[in-house]
């Protein structure tokens, strides 16, 4: 006989209910700002305990999908993207993720997110973009303002290619990446400047609506911080020092 026998964990009950919940809400069956039921009623629903129930409302609440307008109402929500990005930064410098993992993955990203945003940008966002892009140029003395402002100016670039999909699998990658540029810098003299002439083109291509001139100009960004990367000798090293503070 082929079959292996192991001890089975039975999950706390807390889970099942946190589980059934957020299967719903997945499914679409509770949708964002619907009110659920009280404790009391929802431990009658799944005949459990109210402090069953309280433990897995906790756990949804953690993870975002459900929060409380005033204390004795909680509704359904959608877990905010900072929420979301910092949950999976943490788990990518846990795993030591390199600078290189991260390259190979913006390399796919940022491009595209370049491309649908010269489609899709509207004339306010082109607006906001330029300001963005302004202040930089402005700080480019600046290593901390600078990488605030590279990270801020690329994931403005994302919420314009209106793809939900696109900004949920970037952002943590780009987070980590782009605040890798302050080990990147210090030995990197033209890495600011060239820097800030690679933002003038990805800008001025978005504007102008031209896909393939932004998508090029997205690729030759991050190609380029890929020399100044292995420049200061970080190709293979975790990104877990960008990763400080979050």
């Amino acid at each position: 006989m082929s079959l292996q026998g192991r001890q089975l964990k039975v999950k706390y009950a807390y889970y099942q209910v946190a589980d059934e919940i957020q299967r719903q809400i997945l499914d679409g069956s509770l949708k964002p700002g619907e009110r659920l039921p009280g404790e009391v009623e929802l431990a009658e629903m799944f005949g459990v305990t109210r402090s069953t129930v309280r433990e897995g409302l906790r756990q949804l609440e953690n993870d975002g999908l459900v929060h409380r307008p005033s204390p004795r109402r909680l509704e359904v929500s959608l877990p905010q993207m900072e929420t979301l990005t910092t949950r999976n930064s943490r788990a990518m410098a846990m795993m030591r993720v390199s600078f290189r993992h991260l390259w190979q993955v913006a390399l796919a990203t940022e491009p595209l997110a370049a491309d649908l945003a010269a489609l899709l940008i509207t004339e306010e966002e082109k607006v906001e973009l330029r300001d963005i892009h302004a202040e930089l140029l402005d700080s480019v003395t600046d290593v901390d303002r600078t990488i605030e402002l590279d990270t801020r100016f690329h994931s403005f670039i994302a919420t314009a290619a209106k793809n939900p999909a696109l900004m949920l699998a970037r952002e943590p990658v780009a987070l980590l990446l782009y605040r890798g540029f302050a080990q990147v810098a210090p030995v990197s003299e033209i890495a600011l400047s060239r820097q800030a002439e690679a933002h003038t083109h990805i800008t001025d291509a978005i504007c102008a609506g031209d896909r393939d001139l932004a998508r090029t100009w997205g690729r030759r960004h991050i190609e380029d911080f890929w020399k100044a990367i292995n420049k200061a000798g970080l190709a293979d090293a975790p990104a877990i020092k960008s990763a400080e503070g979050i």
